[in-house]
């Protein structure tokens, strides 16, 4: 069985070992477009891809084309961009978007590429890079169950799980709640600990308390550590947590719903941002709440 050609738009951390594992699959990465030129020249030479300097060019050169983009302004330009836009020539390919976006530009984009002859899905990913690098991402899939049904077994060559949620919109209402409540653990951590350390106590005794009772959560598996040592080398920066949090904000408005221990936590996010610290790892929120921190000494 011939394997579908692959095109990537945005090579970032995600995208870029996304297509790396695609690439050790067998699968033709023929193409990728990114506006930093060095990190898609990397890519292409690991993988024999084009650089393409054109949107269109590369929706010419591959059949399935993953996107994972910062946001629904970006989003929009390779969509809807005068002149150069993937939905150039678009007819009989399949676009699946990776980003975590506002659940509305997943509706306009599948009503867009339904227009231009194309398909479209979400697989939004709960995930961070060495999972994407591994292909044991988790996937919530928003879009037609045809489509999904059509390119399941590309999408379980880079997760190790896979849910279907529903129509065009819904998973990016999923992720912006898994984010939602990830980013609270979080910071509630930091505010644990962060205590912990003014009252005395040993944080390493205080973690493993706080994991064998009601305190436990994800979180404290992957960034406890982090926020001890000081070490926010970035999985998952603060500034997509800003974003990502914003986004379950403007889900809750448009619902008439109050989250207040959201709206505290994206404050807490968009601080950072403003200290210059927006481009670390989540777990620099404990830089705002560790006794005599407060971001000194952190690069």
């Amino acid at each position: 069985m011939e394997l579908p050609t692959i095109g990537f738009v945005g090579v970032g951390r995600m995208g870029f070992n996304m297509a790396l594992r695609l690439n050790e699959c067998n699968y033709p990465v023929t193409a990728v477009y990114d506006v930093n030129a060095e990190a898609a020249a990397d890519l292409a030479g690991k993988t024999g891809a084009t650089v393409c300097s054109n949107l269109a060019d590369v929706t010419q050169k591959a059949d399935l084309i993953f996107t994972v983009v910062t946001d629904d302004a970006a989003m929009r330009h390779i969509f809807f961009n005068d002149g150069d836009n993937l939905l150039v020539g678009a007819e009989g390919k399949t676009f699946i978007d990776c980003a975590t976006l506002s659940p509305g530009i997943h509706v306009e984009i599948e009503t867009a590429c339904h227009d231009a002859g194309a398909q479209s899905l979400e697989a939004c990913m709960a995930s961070s890079i060495p999972q994407a690098r591994q292909g044991t991402l988790y996937l919530m899939v928003g879009g037609t169950e045809v489509v999904f049904s059509a390119i399941k077994s590309v999408l379980e060559d880079l997760s190790q799980s896979l849910r279907f949620v529903g129509p065009a919109g819904t998973a990016a209402q999923v992720k912006a709640l898994v984010n939602m409540v990830m980013n609270m653990n979080t910071a509630a951590l930091a505010e644990g600990l962060g205590l912990g350390q003014a009252l005395g106590l040993d944080l390493e005794m205080l973690c493993e308390v706080f994991a064998q009772t009601g305190a436990n959560s994800r979180v404290l598996e992957t960034d406890s550590e982090d926020m001890l040592g000081r070490d926010h080398e970035c999985y998952f920066s603060c500034e997509h947590a800003s974003k990502d949090s914003g986004i379950a904000l403007d889900v809750a408005k448009e619902e008439g719903v109050q989250l207040p221990l959201a709206q505290a936590t994206f404050e807490q996010y968009e601080k950072l941002k403003a200290m210059g610290l927006g481009h670390l790892d989540k777990s620099a929120v404990a830089e705002l709440t560790f006794p005599g921190r407060g971001g000194e000494g952190i690069i």
